[in-house]
Formats: structure tokens, sequence, C-alpha cells
């Protein structure tokens, strides 16, 4: 087969024009070839930007090249939309999605475009406004999988179940960093076929990297040279990515090693994995017409803020404290890991997402006033969130909505609006507890389990969860710290055999009775352990 691959040295060597355009009429043999080699479908991953735009291309003019009667294979074109994108791109995408689609059915080019998304569930403000998830951090990059991996791969694998396999063509280049040339080598080693390599996250599926080894300059001179088949404008492409300070883009994501947009030209408008949206405030500084795009960027900025444990509750999701060492300013010291957003950060995250979906449909340009930051179904599901699972019956959602937007909330979700307990209810609860937050959230959720087992012909599992309730809100935020540290010092002392300071910490006056019994289930452990007293006498 007639192979495009370089030698190592060329990866960092500039090409003449002339010679681009020689290695791109070998490149297009060799697609060729792939293509018609055997029936397995190609699934190709574009971002839109100009790495994946190369490719497209490139796949599309070899295929064209072809007979009709030899373009019996279905290459699948994937984009994943994580209803986060910068709005200006998400425009692009979702233009060149169309154009795509009606030049592949004119020209009868086995090409499908699919526009992909994550399930509601895992979008991004479910998690961050409606389980209080935290601005997406290095140390807990939850975002990436729900938004980028999880659909991307969803689909890969319902084409590998439909067709046994899948060869996944990406635009990705060596070029990019240092790191992905580093993971372009290592799998260019475990080389199966010519030119494909294992994706070791999805069995039975080949990655396919054309343009693996070309430069920035090769990207585009190519695209203001060749002229695009769908008919998209390579011209405003370059546009948009002159109009910003940096120079990558964001790739189709389908595992972990791949840079998600925390390090690429165009990504998430709220991404806080980057100390700063260079490409959008470039966008309004460049432009007039995008300046409407600043309340968005005020919102990215102010939840990218490192230490944010003020706005946080001391506890983690499931109402545990867990307790790490911290250095800061050369002092270690023990404290609690913080957890999810508290109910006033989460609904004033919401109340500033809404205020600027109203204001940018106000002065964003005609053809973009229908922008949707949240969307209604995303709203219903972090209703629920609070209702249900946060056990938060004053329903502030369709508050907080009517005050902003000035119209009422018209949830989809089916009997979402019939509840027995409601905002009087909570007013009345705040009296009674004094603007004491704990015993305001322990009154709320027993009161609101109760509700959620009312109907039950079998009540089981009800003691469970009341006990639940008293386990994670029945303490003080310093009773609930002590109490965790005195299960660190019992768990360490058990741990070290010091019987002498198990005895001292169990009998202390502000042991509780779970530390007492934590103290048991540790050294109760340790007695278990195969020892000659205990193998003798096993009663």
């Amino acid at each position: 087969m007639t192979t495009a691959q370089q030698p190592e040295n060329k990866v960092q060597q500039a090409r003449t024009v002339a010679e681009l355009v020689d290695y791109i009429q070998v490149l297009t043999t060799e697609i060729q070839e792939l293509y018609c080699l055997d029936e397995i479908p190609w699934v190709l991953g574009v971002s839109w930007g100009k790495d994946s735009s190369t490719v497209l291309q490139l796949v599309w003019n070899a295929i064209a090249a072809l007979a009709p009667e030899k373009r019996t294979k279905t290459v699948y074109v994937i984009t994943t939309d994580t209803k986060v994108e910068n709005p200006v791109v998400s425009a692009w995408v979702r233009k060149s999605l169309e154009n795509l689609k009606v030049a592949a059915k004119k020209h009868g080019m086995p090409i499908e475009p699919h526009l992909l998304q994550p399930v509601i569930e895992d979008t991004f403000w479910v998690n961050l406004i409606g389980k209080g998830y935290p601005a997406p951090r290095n140390q807990f990059r939850w975002c990436t999988p729900r938004l980028k991996i999880n659909p991307a791969n969803q689909f890969i694998r319902e084409i590998v179940r439909a067709n046994g396999e899948t060869i996944l063509v990406l635009g990705t280049r060596k070029a990019e960093s240092s790191k992905r040339a580093a993971t372009m080598k290592k799998h260019q080693a475990d080389r199966v076929r010519d030119r494909l390599s294992p994706n070791a996250s999805l069995p039975n599926s080949l990655i396919y990297t054309p343009i693996e080894d070309w430069s920035n300059n090769d990207v585009w001179i190519y695209l203001n040279q060749w002229d695009n088949p769908w008919g998209q404008s390579n011209k405003e492409l370059f546009t948009m990515y002159r109009g910003a300070t940096a120079d990558n883009e964001c790739p189709l994501v389908v595992d972990t090693s791949t840079p998600s947009c925390g390090d690429s030209r165009f990504g998430c408008w709220v991404c806080t994995l980057v100390s700063k949206d260079k490409s959008m405030e470039a966008m309004i500084q460049n432009d007039e017409e995008k300046e409407w795009m600043q309340p968005l960027l005020d919102i990215r900025n102010e939840l990218d803020i490192k230490e944010d444990w003020d706005k946080r509750d001391f506890r983690r999701i499931w109402g545990d404290v867990q307790l790490f060492e911290r250095e800061k300013d050369g002092e270690k010291s023990v404290v609690p890991i913080p957890g999810p957003y508290t109910k006033y950060w989460r609904e004033h995250w919401l109340r500033r997402l809404l205020e600027a979906q109203t204001k940018t449909r106000r002065t964003a340009p005609e053809n973009m006033r229908d922008i949707t930051l949240i969307t209604l179904e995303e709203m219903s599901e972090i209703r629920r969130i609070w209702l249900e699972d946060k056990h938060e019956f004053d329903d502030s959602l369709p508050r907080i909505y009517q005050e902003v937007t000035g119209e009422e909330f018209q949830d989809p979700r089916p009997g979402a609006d019939y509840s027995l307990l409601g905002r009087d209810e909570w007013i009345v609860l705040e009296e009674i507890c004094e603007c004491d937050a704990m015993h305001l959230e322990l009154m709320a959720k027993l009161l609101d389990t109760e509700r959620q087992f009312r109907k039950m012909s079998r009540r089981v599992g009800i003691y469970d969860t009341l006990e639940k309730c008293f386990a994670t809100s029945s303490r003080s935020k310093d009773e609930a710290v002590k109490n965790a540290h005195l299960k660190r010092d019992l768990k360490t002392a058990v741990e070290e055999g010091d019987i002498e300071k198990v005895k001292q910490l169990t009998l202390a006056d502000f042991a509780t009775p779970d530390a007492q019994v934590e103290a048991t289930n540790l050294t109760k452990s340790d007695a278990d352990t195969n020892t000659w007293g205990n193998m003798k006498f096993k009663k």
C-alpha cells in the first residue's frame, strides 16, 4: 500500500508549497487505498477547527475522486457539542454541519454528519448548579469525561456493536505539543497495520491520523489554497483564528490523554482549566460586534477563583467530613476537603446565568438573539435534584427564573409542580430553626424523606434513609470536623498499636458514640488478623 508516512526528522522541517502539493497527492492515494481496503466504517471526529477541517477536506476530496461504485463505505462525521461552547464557534459548527449534510446529499458522498451532546444528567450546569460540583480544576477535571469523552465513545461503541470494528479518523498532530508527540509516538510503535494505531480506551477500533506530521503552516496553506468542497469558507475560519491570540483548537476528545478545551484555541466558554479565556477576550477586544459576550466572560472569571472554600460545604457531596493535610505559607494543617457549592451559591450561579442569557438576547446580533446558555431540560433536572436529592422543598428555581426573565417557568417534567411542601413551609421551618443552618437542613431532610415514602405500600428503607439524615446533618460544622479529627487520630493510633492512645481518645469527653464504634471496629479488625492466640483459641 502507498504510504505517506514521513521520516521522523521531517516532522519539524518546513515544506515548500511544491513539496506539500506532492505530499498531498501521495496522501490522497493512501486515503483512497485505506478506504477501499475493507468494509470497516470510518468515524471522523471534527471540531471544525483548522486541523479537523483539514482532515475532513482531505478525506472528502480523496473519496470524491473515486468512481461512484467504490463509494460504498459510510464515513460518520461526528462533532460533540458540550452545550457550553464559545457561542461564535458553536454557530460556526452548526452552519458547517448543515452545509456538509446538504453537499454530501447533492454530490452522492457517503458522508453522514452527527451532532453529539452529553445526556442531560452529565451537562455542565446540571453538575455545577444542580449537584454543586465546583468549577473544574486539574485535580478534579470532572467536565472532560462527561461533556466530551462519553458522547463520542458512546457513538463509536454503537458503530462497533453494529459492524464489529471501526476506524477512527482524527486531526491530531505531533506539532501541537510535546506531550501529544510522545503519545502519538507510543501509539505508532504499537501499530497493527500501516498507519493505523490501536485505541486503548475503545476495543475493536483503530486510529488513523493523516496529518500527524503536518505543521501549522502546512495546515493553513492547504486550507487557503484548496477550495472547501462543501461550500464552507476557509477564509472565514482563518478570520476566526486571527481574531484571537492562541494557536490551538479544541479537538475531538476520546480519551483522557487528549488535551481538552483547557489547552485549546476554541473551547468551552466556562473553562477554568486555564488561567484566562484568551480567545473570548480577544474576540471581545478586537471586534465591537462581539462585545455582547462580555457577560459570559464575567461569569467565567467569577467561577475561576482558586480559594472558593467559603462558597462550598465543609462535607463531601455524600455528607461525610474528609480531612487532608494542607501546606500553606510553609505551615502544615489538617483541614476538611471542601465539598459542593452551598444552596446560596448554587442559586447565585443560576441567577447569574439567567441574567447573562437575558442580556445577551437583547444585545447580541440578530443571528444570535436566540442564544441559549441553559436549556429548559437542564433547569428541569436541576430543579429535580434540588427537590428530591437535596430536599430543598422551598423550590426556588421557578421563583428565580420568573424574577430574572419575567416569565413563568414551564417545567416539561410530568407532575413536577405537584408538592405537599413548598415555600411557605420552608419559611416557617426557617423561623423555627432560628438561623441554625444545620438544624434547618436536618428538619428539611426528615420532612421530605417522609414525604417521599408516604405513598409506598411497603416503606422498606425509610429507617435507613432517616438514619442517614441524622448521620450527615445532625452536627454543627465544629462538632462534625472535631469528630472527623477524632476518627483520624483513632485510626492512626490503632495502626501504630498505641492501645493507651486508643483508650484515651475513646474515653475523651468529646468522643461521640460513632467514634467509639469506629474504635471498636478498628481494634476488631486487628483482632481478626492471624496471630498465635486467635489461631489456638478460635472461640
